[in-house]
């Protein structure tokens, strides 16, 4: 007898987990099911790779392959509950497995497929329980989770550009850095005996002097002052609040600013067209399309376009009165909405923003990087430059 280690749903809906004796993984999931309970993993004791998925952290790009694997299923003429099944027993993630499972069961009680998904605790967007309860009412789920899946992917790829462009400029930071706290360590210290004759000294010398040895003799204390510092960013980081302030303040900065805002508004202008696409009232289509923004600032003028909207506003002039889009963004907009065409004119919009964004973001990186090499430049010549006129005034005394 062998033994299993098991995840599945009892009766109240609720995920358990435990260990059973069977002499397969099979018998081990019969003999749950005679308890009354729907296996969404049997695996033996040992089995590394099971254990390495159930401590990974399901991300929303999990969750948007499955739903795009579901969209294929029912585009391809599966019915949702055989879909929803297949993806309980075949899903990447053990948590998807147990909510696909939830969904599964709640299904065959007769629930529609949005309301099951919208109860199962899967890290998503709203917008994705909207798309979905759009198809359920035009018969084109398929079609409308395909949308949702694809919207997903697209913001994911739209944070993973942003994320990747400073990464070379973070390094070249973190290794001048580096390389100036180098010099002040164990370079700068070597001329200490020079401060001896600090009233002779050129101010310069002096501060470099002075500086190097002062990190020299607290280097610890500075190490744990550093290492405190980064630790406290990283977990204010992790706060929706400072990172949304965050953002708020790169949002106003000359150069920085407009890529940011340009990316967002690509953002905003697709998930719209994705939700008009699919029926979502245009008022509904807005509260959600807005509630996706990164910039707290975008976000609250565009939620004043849609109450203006409300109030009887077209979209367009919405637009233009809350200064939300360029020119060429209200005139889109306009035709859209005379031609019967928004949701593609939208699609247009955010694919010049995207282009016109990413534009913006090798100009930024392009003046990143000499800024960057520049100001180590000056650090590190200062700090030659004060050593120097140490030695030079010290061998000037004993001329």
């Amino acid at each position: 007898m062998r033994r299993f280690s098991y995840q599945a749903i009892n009766s109240d809906g609720r995920p358990v987990s435990g260990a059973v004796r069977a002499a397969s993984d099979r018998a081990a999931a019969r003999q749950l099911e005679q308890r009354g309970l729907l296996v969404v993993e049997v695996a033996e004791d040992g089995a590394g790779g099971a254990r390495g998925a159930r401590s990974r952290t399901l991300r929303q790009a999990d969750v948007a392959l499955a739903l795009q694997e579901v969209a294929t299923m029912l585009l391809s003429g599966v019915s949702v509950a055989d879909a929803v099944a297949s993806q309980s027993a075949s899903a990447a993630h053990p948590r998807m497995r147990g909510a696909f499972a939830i969904m599964a069961r709640d299904l065959q009680r007769g629930q529609p497929f949005s309301a099951t998904l919208a109860a199962s605790g899967l890290p998503m967007p709203g917008y994705v329980v909207q798309l979905a309860r759009a198809g359920e009412l035009t018969g084109e789920l398929g079609r409308a989770l395909a949308d949702a899946a694809a919207q997903m992917d697209y913001e994911q790829r739209l944070r993973t550009e942003m994320r990747n462009a400073m990464v070379y400029p973070a390094i070249l930071v973190i290794a001048g850095t580096l390389a100036v706290a180098i010099m002040f360590v164990f370079v700068v210290p070597k001329f200490a005996s020079l401060l001896d004759r600090s009233d002779d000294l050129p101010l310069l010398a002096w501060a470099v002097l002075a500086t190097g040895t002062w990190l020299r003799a607290h280097f610890l204390a500075t190490t744990l002052v550093v290492a405190a510092s980064v630790a406290g960013g990283v977990l204010l980081w992790r706060r929706e609040a400072f990172r949304a302030a965050a953002v708020e303040r790169a949002a106003r900065l000359p150069l920085l600013g407009p890529w940011l805002i340009e990316a967002d508004t690509a953002r905003w202008a697709k998930m719209l067209s994705a939700l008009l696409s699919n029926r979502v009232p245009l008022l509904q289509g807005l509260e959600l399309a807005q509630a996706g923004l990164l910039i707290p600032g975008r976000r609250a003028r565009l939620a004043d376009v849609a109450r203006a909207v409300r109030g009887g506003s077209a979209l367009a002039d919405a637009l233009e009165d809350h200064e939300a889009l360029t020119a060429t963004g209200y005139n889109l907009v306009r035709v859209g909405e005379r031609s019967g065409k928004l949701a593609s004119m939208l699609e247009s919009l955010a694919r010049l923003y995207e282009e016109s964004g990413r534009t913006r973001m090798k100009r930024v990186l392009i003046l990143i990087e000499p800024i960057a090499i520049l100001l180590i430049g000056s650090v590190i010549g200062t700090i030659i430059l004060g050593v120097i006129l140490a030695i030079t005034s010290a061998n000037d005394l004993a001329i």
